[in-house]
């Protein structure tokens, strides 16, 4: 539960959940909400599948999944899954045997589809798997890949049909003694995937996976995920998300920790405040910002940062950031420290001068944060 006794309308109180672990990642409970990603490259491709799990793992991604259709795809995984540094969760449709072999090859969860995987007998045989080499397992239903007498029952996919799909397929795991799941009810429609999604959360106390699946190129795509787990975030709802975006990996994790800061759900590197610029502005905010969150990209350190343009708004947003700069007139700024006033600089020398102020606080916030893990 985020507690804010001050500003209690910050406040979000998370659904109460089973807690499961996709290798040394706990999901659900009163864990961090695990951040996803997936992986686009040719599967068989050691060099460039393993190149991807470590950017998004650098960017943040706590969890990695890797789309296991062949057999040298999960062949592959066994040498993936030695190098990676966070967990593979192997991608299963159609063939359940690539799920087997996904287990023996090291994957730290199996996502199986209700729709595509097969009967229950094939759904047996990879939980046996699944036991046998500590794997937990995610239930993915699709709104596009429902069961067909699901389709037949309700004429077309809707949140009822998802969900039903999905308590199914718990059903199945839980009469084979397997409890380590978690489940996963995704749309491309924002309206059906958050209905479907707060049915489930009534239904079962098994993690959620969040996603809007299919959601678009990076813009579309970016917005529609904000929109749909956004408001399932801030009812509660959700222990692991994965954006997806017809883009780059590395921007899935992005966007992810960014709705998630918004939230203030997880923290993670620096978060720029920033005004959209006008006439008014005393130095060029947009370049400035872009410049910024590329210099500022290796800081992990939880920390905010503000760039104002003029002085309407500036001073006040810096009494609330670690470092702030308030543009001001005759091509000079004021720069910020812990909200209060310290120097003016040159904007010549602004950029330079601001990574130098948030590389400094960054190091003063982790020595402070390991003296008081020694002092404990």
């Amino acid at each position: 539960m985020s507690m804010n006794h001050i500003r209690p309308w910050r406040n979000i109180e998370r659904r109460k959940s089973r807690q499961i672990m996709v290798g040394n990642v706990p999901v659900g409970g009163d864990a961090p909400i695990a951040v996803q990603t997936m992986t686009n490259t040719d599967s068989g491709d050691v060099k460039a599948t393993l190149g991807q799990v470590l950017a998004a793992a650098e960017a943040g991604a706590d969890i990695v999944r890797i789309s296991a259709p062949d057999e040298a795809a999960t062949k592959a995984l066994k040498e993936i899954t030695k190098e990676s540094p966070v967990p593979i969760v192997a991608d299963i449709h159609f063939h359940y045997k690539r799920a087997i072999e996904a287990a023996e090859a090291g994957a730290a969860c199996l996502r199986i589809n209700p729709g595509n995987i097969g009967d229950e007998k094939r759904v047996k045989e990879v939980i046996a798997a699944a036991k046998d080499h500590g794997c937990s397992i995610r239930i993915g239903v699709n709104a596009g890949s429902l069961e067909k007498h699901l389709l037949e029952k309700y004429g077309e996919p809707c949140p009822d049909a998802m969900v039903e799909s999905g308590l199914d397929h718990i059903k199945i795991l839980q009469d084979n003694d397997f409890h380590e799941f978690k489940i996963s009810v995704k749309a491309s429609d924002v309206f059906m995937s958050a209905a479907a999604y707060q049915l489930l959360a009534d239904a079962t106390d098994a993690p959620i996976h969040l996603g809007i699946t299919e959601a678009g190129g990076f813009v579309s795509g970016t917005i529609k995920s904000a929109i749909g787990l956004g408001q399932l975030l801030w009812m509660g709802i959700g222990d692991t998300l994965r954006v997806s975006l017809s883009a780059d990996p590395v921007e899935e994790v992005k966007v992810g920790f960014e709705i998630l800061k918004s939230l203030g759900l997880r923290h993670r590197g620096v978060n720029i405040i920033s005004c959209p610029s006008c006439a008014r502005q005393g130095f060029d905010v947009i370049k400035t910002v872009e410049t910024l969150e590329e210099r500022l990209a290796h800081i992990h350190t939880p920390m905010s940062l503000s760039i104002i343009g003029c002085v309407v708004n500036g001073p006040g947003e810096a009494l609330m950031t670690d470092v702030g700069w308030t543009g001001g007139g005759n091509g000079n700024g004021m720069v910020y420290l812990a909200g209060r006033q310290s120097h003016r600089m040159s904007n010549d020398d602004m950029v330079e001068h601001i990574v130098e102020q948030v590389e400094a606080k960054a190091a003063e916030l982790e020595a402070a944060k390991a003296a008081a893990e020694a002092a404990e």
